[in-house]
């Protein structure tokens, strides 16, 4: 297993596919994009099917979500989920996307395996998504959300991040359209990843806020903390249910108590945290020739010295050098 030296299990493995991305947003990346990481330093296609393999079959891990950058920005994207798919024990395997290319993709990535996804739409208006993303790409997103929905890959669920004076007026009208339509709704607040390193905690929509504007025109009513379990999202019923909402409030109220999570960037190194300033290099041993037995006591070593929360509200914060689009969400 996964342990750490406060006796939580990492059952979830993030997923890095690529570090690339076809929208520009503003709480992420500046808009000339970043330096790409080269083709011979990414992990391939066959090595992480082996990681995946080994977290699976020796380390217990129990849910595998494919992230990015953009994930469907991986040419080899459905044979990797078709892989997995097949491992025994057979993990849930889910997709987090900007929506983009999912109409094209939806289906074919429902016949390999995959289980669900999450999208990433902050807006339902067309001219704040272009402002926010720098794209003409929304109806792309509402399109794949359908195919999702239409594929099976469901709950569909929605990522939404709440910018002060851009977006955040919209929090209402985002909850009662995703209610329609079945889709569940999660805030996140923003977090201190973007490349540019100019997150405030100040211009940051804090969860509270974010439950103020809801409040305005939905009864919010907390589910029971049990039934939240390692989730990140904190959830509220919606005028009773059974709809739901949540906020993920990894800023004002963390959650690494109950954190289950280990990440694997795209070129191969292991993250115990999602602000981690550290990492450990797997494809290096991979690539030499290690055993999986090998590779498992690195993972191993990498997540038992895991700290016991990200320190977002210690002054001795320091942001990762990797913006979130490197790291993987």
């Amino acid at each position: 297993m996964l342990l750490d030296t406060f006796g939580r299990q990492a059952v979830d493995l993030r997923v890095s596919l690529t570090d690339r991305c076809n929208l520009r947003c503003t709480y992420c990346m500046p808009e000339q994009g970043l330096q790409w990481l080269a083709k011979p330093e990414l992990l391939t296609d066959e090595e992480i099917v082996r990681l995946v393999t080994v977290a699976v079959r020796d380390l217990g891990v129990r849910e595998v979500r494919f992230t990015g950058g953009e994930p469907l920005l991986r040419p080899g994207l459905v044979s990797i989920v078709a892989a997995c798919a097949g491992l025994d024990p057979r993990p849930e395997l889910s997709l987090t996307t900007n929506g983009v290319g999912l109409a094209r993709t939806a289906g074919a990535l429902r016949e390999a395996g995959l289980d669900r996804v999450n999208v990433s739409l902050d807006t339902l208006d067309p001219e704040t998504f272009h402002t926010m993303t720098r794209r003409h790409r929304h109806e792309d997103v509402l399109a794949g959300l359908a195919a999702a929905e239409a594929a099976g890959l469901v709950p569909v669920k929605l990522n939404a991040v709440l910018m002060r004076g851009v977006n955040d007026h919209e929090a209402p009208e985002l909850l009662a359209w995703c209610l329609e339509r079945g889709y569940q709704l999660r805030f996140i607040e923003q977090m201190p990843l973007d490349a540019q390193h100019g997150w405030t905690r100040t211009d940051m929509v804090t969860a509270e806020e974010i439950l103020d504007r809801l409040a305005t025109r939905f009864t919010l009513t907390p589910e029971p903390s049990a039934a939240r379990g390692a989730a990140p999202a904190e959830r509220w019923l919606v005028d009773g249910g059974p709809g739901t909402v949540g906020v993920i409030a990894s800023v004002t109220r963390p959650f690494c108590r109950a954190c289950d999570r280990t990440r694997l960037t795209a070129d191969g190194q292991v993250r115990s945290c999602l602000f981690a300033t550290g990492e450990t290099d797997l494809r290096t041993a991979l690539r030499s020739g290690a055993a999986d037995a090998e590779l498992a006591a690195l993972w191993r070593a990498a997540m038992w010295g895991k700290k016991a929360g990200a320190g977002i509200d210690d002054p001795e914060f320091h942001q990762p050098e990797r913006p979130m689009s490197a790291i993987g969400g």
